[in-house]
């Protein structure tokens, strides 16, 4: 026992230090890349990669599939546009105040789903996604619908907004890792790898899950908020399953349960993704069949192929 535990702190050390590393080498990329395109492109990039380790928390360490990552942005996005747009709230309470408001919603919800297993629950936060949007989509008085909501921005420079969005970044990464080496990280393990055994060990599995859950929501509401802030327009197509289905794909290709691989991976898909935008839809299929293939034959993903070569 205290030979597995001893590995898993060891794997867990190396995979922390490697995803600050790469958060080292992000710091240093505005000294090379000067054009606001491009440096707008990597500030989402980042924001797809909050999302992913938020999903991560919940599917990769915690063996839990929910559908509705996006679905809690763009939540926390509006959460932070409407008090702005409406009651012209400071951006330094809003933001907050969104996040602490998809962490109410994800355990709201955590304690009604989660007692669901496999598709079931898969379902289940699909169906919340999808009724989400469609509320936003549909309350044009309040949030004006399709059209999107105006918000404040932090700032104006792209630098500076790349810079918030990295010191987000690697702050949730230290937050993860001080999780996971502590209690709940290994009753998350316990229960991603046999809930029923976790359970007869005395573990309370509904409580543990369900904080898993809000954990990664207030992180995908964080992530939203911010992101609103810097594209100042938020709409109910920050919600799409389509945005769902990109952070899973990061995710898979990355690694699962790794803190280093949803990083790596929402890069390298966010970033390819751009540069195959010219030839239209392809780059669905592109990504599409790369899934197909991580998942058939590399289920340990860039990381696990990485950590197998060493």
């Amino acid at each position: 026992m205290n030979d597995a535990r001893n590995l898993w702190s060891h794997r867990l050390r190396t995979d922390f230090r490697v995803a600050l590393a790469v958060a080292l080498a992000l710091a240093a990329v505005p000294l090379f890349v000067s054009s606001p395109y491009w440096l707008g492109i990597l500030v989402v990039s980042i924001y797809f990669a909050l999302l992913a380790l938020g999903w991560n928390l919940l599917a990769g360490f915690t063996g839990q599939f929910s559908l509705a990552p996006a679905a809690f942005a763009m939540l926390g996005a509006y959460g932070t546009a409407l008090l702005d747009y409406h009651w012209k709230v400071p951006l330094a309470i809003g933001i907050p105040t969104a996040i602490a408001g998809t962490a109410f919603l994800g355990w709201l919800l955590g304690r009604i789903v989660l007692r669901l297993k496999g598709p079931y629950l898969a379902l289940t936060t699909l169906s919340f996604a999808e009724i989400a949007r469609v509320v936003i989509g549909n309350s044009h008085e309040f949030t004006r619908g399709d059209q999107g909501l105006n918000v404040r921005t932090l700032m104006q420079s792209r630098v500076g907004y790349y810079y918030l969005f990295l010191a987000v970044l690697v702050a949730v990464l230290c937050g993860l890792y001080v999780l996971m080496r502590g209690r709940a990280g290994r009753f998350w393990l316990a229960i991603r790898d046999d809930e029923t055994g976790a359970a007869s060990r005395g573990i309370d599995v509904v409580r543990y899950k369900t904080l898993a859950f809000a954990l990664s929501c207030a992180i995908c509401g964080l992530a939203g908020s911010l992101y609103g802030t810097f594209s100042q327009l938020v709409s109910p197509e920050l919600g799409l399953l389509l945005q769902t289905g990109l952070v899973i794909s990061m995710v898979v290709i990355g690694g699962m349960g790794t803190l280093t691989g949803p990083i790596v991976g929402a890069l390298l898909v966010y970033l390819s993704s751009e540069w195959l935008r010219e030839v239209g839809n392809v780059q669905l299929i592109v990504f599409s069949f790369i899934v197909i293939v991580f998942a058939r034959f590399f289920r340990t993903g860039l990381w696990g192929l990485a950590t197998r070569r060493r």
